[in-house]
């Protein structure tokens, strides 16, 4: 609202709201680091990431709605839900392989550190997405 409220046009304020949830989430690549310093520096880092995270999906659920007319707002949410999933999955099995492997090596915190890079930077590539994909607010008719 901050955005709208300065006259800007309600997708340029969303757009612009998004990157700044996604620059947010960047220091959790940090949170194994600053946990070694103290349990609540890694606290503070993972709940503005998680903030963050919940601003991101009030957005992006919204986004759809702007986007496509009423009638494919569900269909279009549950493809980006599904999708999401998909992404769950995949995430998960990665990061099973990936704790395994580092931990048969020795080094565990590396396979987390890379995990925490991943998560950092995955609100960034799907802004980065976003604007690529939809550069301009334009309803789409079905």
């Amino acid at each position: 609202m901050y955005f709208i409220k300065k006259g800007w046009t309600v997708f340029r304020s969303r757009k612009t709201a998004m990157l700044i949830y996604a620059v947010c989430v960047l220091p959790v690549v940090s949170a194994q680091y600053l946990g070694a310093i103290s349990m609540w520096l890694a606290v503070l880092i993972i709940g503005l990431a998680m903030a963050a995270h919940q601003a991101w999906s009030a957005n992006i659920y919204t986004t759809v709605s702007d986007l496509f007319p009423k009638s494919a707002t569900a269909c279009v949410t549950g493809i980006g839900g599904m999708f999401g999933a998909l992404g769950g999955i995949l995430i998960a099995k990665t990061a099973g392989k990936l704790f395994d492997y580092y931990k048969l090596n020795g080094h565990i915190e590396t396979g987390y550190l890379i995990m925490f890079l991943i998560c950092s930077v995955a609100y960034v590539i799907a802004w980065l997405m976003m604007h690529l994909l939809v550069p301009k607010m334009k309803s789409i008719v079905v």
